[in-house]
């Protein structure tokens, strides 16, 4: 059993940046691959990015690849979602998510993950 707790949502402008923060509790972090996804008003709920427990594979959605980064530190228990360049469309609840089952596909849909947070918001606006 694994809790999720994320942070660092907000209100920022378009063009700006945020950076999301995924602390998860348990001493086994680090055999946990680890993904992020987001949920807009109305929409249903859409993979963003993911990393691999040894955090040397990491998936991103086609239209966040290039301006959000995900990384971990299994040091600290926590994983994080850099996010650039941020467009009103990216508005979203932000989940993070969390999987220790081994699979040989990419681990890009919600039925890959366990273990899910409460979600964090992010609103992009003038």
């Amino acid at each position: 059993q694994v809790q999720l707790v994320e942070s660092g949502g907000g209100l920022v402008q378009p063009g700006g940046s945020l950076r999301l923060s995924c602390a998860a509790s348990g001493r086994t972090f680090s055999s946990y691959t680890m993904g992020w996804f987001r949920q807009a008003p109305g929409k249903e709920r859409e993979f963003v990015a993911a990393i691999v427990w040894s955090g040397f594979i990491r998936y991103y959605a086609d239209s966040m690849q290039g301006r959000f980064t995900i990384s971990r530190d299994n040091a600290k228990n926590t994983v994080y979602l850099q996010m650039n360049s941020l467009k009103p469309e990216d508005t979203a609840v932000y989940y993070c998510a969390a999987t220790n089952r081994r699979s040989s596909g990419r681990p890009i849909t919600l039925p890959d993950y366990d273990y899910w947070g409460q979600g964090t918001q992010v609103t992009v606006s003038s």
